[in-house]
């Protein structure tokens, strides 16, 4: 989603082919992948992000996510 990143292409791809082979493992269809990886976010957020930043940081996180959708 992002432009330019501190991390890596080798990082981020490693990453999202780990995620990706989870969910194929579980055999989980769109929608429940959706569900999933909206848990994920949130968590994240709650768990890693200051109270004082969360909202504005998944709001960046849903425009980068509509703006990536959008080119593809």
């Amino acid at each position: 989603m992002a432009q330019h990143s501190k991390y890596s292409d080798a990082q981020l791809s490693a990453i999202v082919n780990d995620m990706i082979a989870v969910l194929e493992k579980h055999k989980a269809p769109v929608d429940l992948s959706l569900i999933a990886l909206g848990h994920m976010a949130s968590n994240l957020l709650t768990s890693s992000v200051p109270q004082t930043q969360r909202e504005a940081l998944a709001e960046v996180f849903s425009h980068s996510l509509i703006n990536a959708v959008k080119t593809h």
